[in-house]
């Protein structure tokens, strides 16, 4: 599981007088942010927050998702906007089922807690083309993601269409709403250097287009250092491909982080990303990105509490929360206790909140705070409430372990239960639908509506002298040949795990509500389809170093 904080830098809180003026006389909703904290209603907050998308999930699970997350201690519900899914073609826009982000942030809202709007609408997420729309590709003289008229006008339309919708529903803050803030653009400062003068005129641009739509509430950006004004940053974590093993991010290690940067950044607003990671669907994932999106967070793929990471932090939050006057108001000092250990105190005349801080891995020193003496563990933070007491030690784990069982409920492997279609094979060549003398674009070709191409070429062959062997010789890594001599099927090459059929089958619900999964252990690659909605891609064949797939569930 990859879980980061992410530091709220920023910001600036544009309160329109529309969004104040439905508001009850004397009641006035507002969001700033003063260098320290995010500022509501004149209120210094500390907020949690985790990252959870509407997209990688189901309505059904939606309230459930939320309310586990709430119990958790969150107070925030952080997702990206899906430009890719909600305007697939030019003008036409799709809000419905998953894709309904009005309903999953009202459902945030029901329950109590606040969202953290990423619009983007370049977002990254492992998500296809990281989330723009394929006919982007196709607007002519464009350059995505810099100071460029034809993308500056598609970028500009999409997140003020978006932008109306939210202020249309009354979603904002200053509006009554849930959403406390929102960012633009998305690590940019990683690309920013190859569009040379262009790449800080974007930022700018951007910058200034997301503030002129006067939301009400602060904007921010992700890895921006030079962002201008009233927009800064927050940043991002590393994922799972196939090819590789799951490599989960212990709890402890989790807190820790997120308690150093509490005391050492004065932190205050912590997201967790990802909180919940769902499933990418369809064939929205990015390039070898599994279709289980982050398995090991707090909430698993499929909704379920994983233990203990979700109540460790649990605990964490509730130690933070309760000395969060002097983190928020109090005044900072910061020293060293020994070679590898140091203090973070935060004081005001009546509360006090230290963090004592190990960075040695192997060895358990023991310090001296305020005239008395703590034994710290191998790399952890003990928080200490009144500066005397600790309430909570990151490599102390209290929440039992939980684990995951799952039970068989029905075996498809009866071949006599499956039917299989063959696609066609074209035969002649003069038919095909387009005729070049080069191998096409995949994506140009096909307007990514299928992952699948067919190629066909003739060669006219004349031997030189009788008896003569001819070798075809293929090179290829993830393709499918088939080869005709005089039009009479004589070979098939292809790597093992690409499939060149259809097989659908049929099975009853299982009973119950818990999560159901497909064991795909025994395929190869290819897509899957439930009721006509696919679920997602699957390449089990592919193995890992350990010598198992990356995912087969």
């Amino acid at each position: 599981m990859a879980a980061v904080t992410a530091a709220l830098v920023v910001l600036a809180a544009l309160p329109t007088s529309a969004a104040a003026a439905v508001q009850p006389a004397g009641v006035r909703r507002e969001v700033s942010y003063d260098g320290r904290a995010l500022i509501m209603d004149g209120t210094r907050r500390m907020l949690f927050s985790g990252e959870m998308h509407y997209t990688r999930s189901t309505p059904e699970m939606w309230p459930s998702l939320i309310a586990k997350a709430k119990e958790g201690g969150l107070d925030v519900i952080q997702t990206y906007v899906f430009w890719n899914v909600h305007e697939p073609l030019k003008g036409q826009y799709n809000f419905m089922g998953r894709y309904d982000l009005v309903k999953f942030i009202k459902e945030i809202q029901a329950q109590g807690l606040y969202v953290s709007l990423r619009i983007g609408p370049f977002i990254e997420a492992e998500w296809k083309y990281g989330g723009f729309p394929f006919w982007l590709h196709d607007v002519p003289n464009i350059t995505f993601r810099s100071d460029n008229e034809p993308f500056k006008q598609h970028m500009q339309r999409f997140v003020t269409q978006i932008v109306n919708m939210m202020k249309h529903e009354g979603l904002y803050y200053p509006q009554g709403g849930p959403i406390i803030i929102s960012q633009i653009e998305n690590e940019y400062q990683m690309v920013e250097p190859a569009f040379r003068s262009s790449g800080p005129r974007y930022v700018r641009w951007a910058a200034a287009m997301a503030v002129s739509l006067q939301t009400g509430v602060p904007w921010m950006m992700c890895k921006q250092d030079d962002a201008p004004d009233p927009v800064k940053i927050v940043p991002a974590t590393s994922f799972l491909t196939y090819g590789s093993d799951t490599q989960l991010r212990s709890p402890e290690g989790i807190a820790f982080a997120v308690a150093l940067f509490i005391a050492r950044k004065k932190g205050s607003f912590v997201n967790y990303y990802m909180y919940h990671g769902g499933t990418n669907f369809g064939r929205f994932a990015s390039a070898y990105i599994t279709t289980s999106y982050y398995d090991g967070a707090p909430l698993d793929e499929y909704g379920l509490i994983w233990q203990p990471t979700w109540g460790h932090l649990r605990e964490l939050h509730a130690a933070v929360k309760q000395s969060s006057e002097p983190l928020l108001f109090g005044k900072y000092s910061g020293f060293s206790l020994g070679q590898e250990q140091e203090a973070h105190v935060f004081e005001t005349e009546s509360k006090c909140v230290a963090f004592l801080v190990n960075f040695e891995k192997n060895q358990m020193p023991k310090v001296t705070f305020r005239h008395i003496s703590f034994q710290l563990a191998p790399k952890s933070i003990s928080i200490l409430s009144d500066c005397r007491r600790v309430v909570y030690e990151t490599a102390k784990i209290k929440v039992q372990y939980g684990s995951r069982t799952a039970e068989v409920v029905q075996s498809l492997s009866d071949i006599n239960t499956w039917k299989a279609f063959k696609e066609p094979i074209p035969l002649d060549v003069k038919r095909t639908m387009y005729t070049t003398s080069q191998l096409l674009e995949q994506l140009s070709a096909t307007k990514d509506e299928t992952d699948y191409l067919w190629y066909t070429v003739s060669h006219e062959y004349r031997p030189i002298g009788d008896g003569q062997l001819v070798l075809l010789n293929v090179e290829s890594r993830a393709h499918i040949v088939h080869a005709f001599l005089n039009n009479q099927y004589v070979a098939l090459y292809k790597i093992p795990d690409i499939i060149d059929s259809v097989t659908q089958t049929t099975f009853a619900t299982p009973a119950g509500n818990d999560a159901v999964a497909l064991n795909l252990a025994v395929m190869g690659k290819g897509e899957v389809w439930i009721n006509g909605e696919s679920i997602g891609r699957y390449w089990v064949s592919f193995k890992a170093p350990s010598g198992n797939p990356s995912q087969s569930l």
